[in-house]
């Protein structure tokens, strides 16, 4: 933990942890209906109901707030992106809202609420609606309601009999519950909330900030009582305010270059750029001044990382000064944020206990120090005894093992911790955490995200809206039970045949222990991402099929590279359990025996010193799909294989790197000179090409006339069997 690794390969979700920490939700609403509970009450009725539009004046907004269920209705313009809406009178506790559609009824809307008629914050979607009645649980306050349609399901407008709003009246904004401190003496600190103990039991916070509502009340049923963000701004009140509405509280971030991990966000220079400084400062007091009195707000945290990131920026005495800088700037920021709150600490996080130093002897005015740690998190105790440290500190991040800090796998690749040991990490990690008494105030671990791809699965307690065991590990750790709930699925012994040796497009084997603690019928899907080979963090749907007993055949993608396969299995309750080895992809065998094998091979250009090369032409006849050859960037170019004689052949196989041809011809001469077409493409879509064609024929040429990308033509192999 002391020591500042040159890459720390952060396993986030789809994108960089920016400003707002916006990882955005991805999974729909689904219909459900909620009973109402004692102190609902209908508050819609006889309410004044406005609405984008009215088919005719028999069919007003009004119509649909009269009670009448069957009688009158309101029928908009046949057009999308509609709505009504209704003005409660009084901010209320809204719980459900029941649409009874007519006919035309809407396939995609949301129920959004406003405390101002004007800024709006949505707390339900739904996409698949079926007509009928909708009855919808929601959760949070404000003044208006409304449908906000987004696409029809007929070729009429939509249309309401009655549009009806449950809760409580006179709902008010919860208190702001008294200064947060940080109290006590060396070794022996406390946080403390309006004068009573606080300890931070909190998740990093993943959705869109105007998706709060929906989310919030989970939270708290996990025992959470603090969110963490990485940004705060205008849009960070729907999540202020939902947080506030369960009770809940928010570490509201500030964002600095270079932040979310070594280099991300850009590198500044805090020794000279005085302007990003005045700015930030100017900026950040902004947002404090408007969220000092809200009554989520439990602490300010300014940067996130960039102690450590810095390096990547710059070296040498260089990198000294501008940690020693960009520290200093921190403590010219909490100075500021005290000068205009006095009642909320702040701290500062960095991923690097040896960002200490820099802390404790440029920023002294910071309340706490903060620090985001995953496999070495229970290391970061003796850090700070080692270092003699005189401040507490909050853990902001943390969980398992992350993919920079695990060893890597026979495909060379990071070993992606199970599920089982995932949950376990939460585990271990907040017992570190509660076990540096008076000194640890509390986490945030990571992550409440939602995302299903490659970083979603590795961290997220809810990828697609499903509870990992890791889920329930939280719970367990913030509650001390999860008696009586339904747990997820549990995959084990999962394994890859050939784990190594994969021909493209055919099939090979995965096979895994299931079972679900609960006895529920399970339904496994098999997923693959290509973030290794390709880049491309996506989970996609694989072509498999079932052998029983735990057995799939999956085929095999036609890129080349080091695939993830995962295992996940649902079991109809919400719950998903999730599990992922690598497969590397290799060039399926080809009958025959490879005669461009080490010929002479030339192109029309081949690039000298970009990325791994020189690339010369050589390379895609050299037998080896690690190397490549690689043209200019431009249309059109060429490259041939000298047989040596005129030889007969009756396939071609082409092992292309991600820079492919679109377009291009297979050309053969006896000579050099004379050329003869034996195959044409215009869809090539950069996949392994196997070319079945009977020639003879001593050159055999790729001409190529147009990219499929912005770079050149590029080939690991240009294979031609006989």
């Amino acid at each position: 933990m002391t020591t500042a690794p040159t890459t720390r390969r952060r396993a986030r979700t789809t994108a960089s942890l920016v400003s707002l920490g916006a990882l955005l939700a991805a999974s729909a609403t689904v219909l459900t209906a909620a009973p109402a509970t004692a102190a609902e009450t209908l508050l819609s009725q006889g309410k004044t109901a406005t609405a984008s539009s009215a088919e005719g004046a028999g069919y007003a907004a009004s119509a649909a707030v009269d009670g009448d269920l069957t009688g009158t209705r309101w029928a908009s313009q046949w057009s999308d992106n509609q709505w009504l809406q209704v003005d409660l009178g009084a901010s209320a506790n809204i719980s459900r809202v029941v649409l009874n559609w007519e006919g035309a009824y809407g396939k995609a809307y949301d129920i959004q609420l406003s405390d101002n008629g004007t800024d709006w914050r949505t707390v339900k979607s739904v996409t698949a609606g079926d007509g009928g009645t909708d009855e919808l649980a929601v959760s949070g306050t404000g003044r208006y309601v409304r449908l906000q349609g987004v696409a029809r399901a007929t070729g009429y407008g939509y249309s309401l009999w009655e549009f009806r709003v449950y809760g409580e009246n006179g709902t008010t904004q919860p208190g702001p519950g008294g200064a947060v401190r940080v109290t006590g003496s060396q070794g022996n600190w406390q946080l403390t909330v309006g004068g009573q103990p606080y300890t931070v039991k909190g998740l990093t916070w993943g959705p869109a900030m105007a998706d709060a509502p929906r989310y919030m009340p989970d939270l708290k049923s996990m025992g959470v009582n603090t969110v963490r963000t990485w940004g705060t701004d205008a849009a960070s009140k729907p999540l202020l305010d939902a947080a506030a509405a369960q009770g809940l509280k928010v570490i509201n971030g500030f964002w600095l270059q270079p932040g979310g991990g070594p280099g991300a966000g850009g590198c500044v220079n805090y020794v000279t750029d005085t302007a990003y400084k005045n700015n930030a400062l100017t900026e950040f007091a902004k947002w404090v001044d408007t969220y000092k009195s809200h009554p989520a707000t439990l602490m300010w945290n300014v940067g996130n990382e960039s102690v450590l990131g810095l390096q990547n920026c710059y070296g040498g005495t260089e990198l000294e000064a501008q940690r020693n800088a960009y520290t200093t700037f921190v403590n010219d920021v909490a100075k500021k944020i005290h000068s205009i709150d006095p009642d909320h600490p702040v701290t500062s996080t960095d991923a690097w206990t040896g960002a200490w130093p820099y802390y404790k002897r440029n920023a002294p005015d910071l309340d706490l120090y903060s620090m985001n740690s995953y496999g070495n998190l229970c290391k970061v105790r003796q850090d700070w005894i080692d270092g003699g440290y005189t401040k507490p500190y909050v853990i902001t991040e943390g969980g398992p093992a992350g993919e920079w800090e695990v060893p890597n796998d026979a495909n060379g690749i990071p070993d992606e911790p199970t599920d089982v040991q995932k949950a376990d990490g939460y585990t271990k990690a907040w017992g570190c955490v509660t076990g540096h008494q008076g000194v640890a105030l509390g986490a945030t671990l990571f992550h409440y995200g939602l995302e299903h791809d490659f970083g979603g699965v590795w961290f997220n307690l809810l990828p697609d809206g499903l509870k990992r065991l890791s889920y329930y590990a939280v719970k367990k750790a913030y509650t001390g039970s999860t008696a009586g709930d339904n747990t997820p699925p549990v995959i084990t012994n999962m394994t890859v045949t050939p784990a190594s040796a994969a021909p493209a497009g055919r099939e090979f084997t995965v096979r895994a222990d299931i079972r679900d603690p609960d006895g529920d019928p399970v339904t496994p899907k098999i997923y693959l991402s290509g973030n290794y080979a390709n880049g491309d963090k996506r989970l996609v749907d694989a072509q498999y099929r079932s052998l029983g007993n735990g057995t799939f055949a999956v085929t095999a993608p036609e890129k080349l590279g080091v695939w993830k396969v995962y295992i996940q299995a649902e079991d109809g309750r919400g719950n998903a359990g999730i599990e992922t080895k690598s497969v590397k992809v290799v060039a399926p065998p080809v009958a025959g025996t490879n005669i461009a094998l080490g010929k002479p091979t030339t192109a029309s250009s081949a690039q000298a010193s970009y990325g791994d090369c020189p690339c010369p032409a050589s390379n895609a006849t050299d037998g080896n799909t690690a190397t490549r050859w690689a043209s200019d960037w431009s249309d059109p170019q060429w490259i041939r294989v000298d047989l040596g004689s005129v030889r007969s052949f009756n396939r071609l196989q082409l092992v292309w790197d991600p820079a492919y041809a679109k377009s291009y011809e297979v050309q053969v001469s006896d000579d050099g000179n004379a050329w003869r077409t034996l195959h044409t493409t215009t869809t090539g879509n950069g996949d392994i090409d196997t070319i079945e064609t009977g020639a003879t024929a001593r050159y055999v040429k790729l001409q190529l006339t147009a990219r499929g990308t912005g770079w050149g033509y590029s080939l690991h192999e240009f294979g031609v069997y006989a």
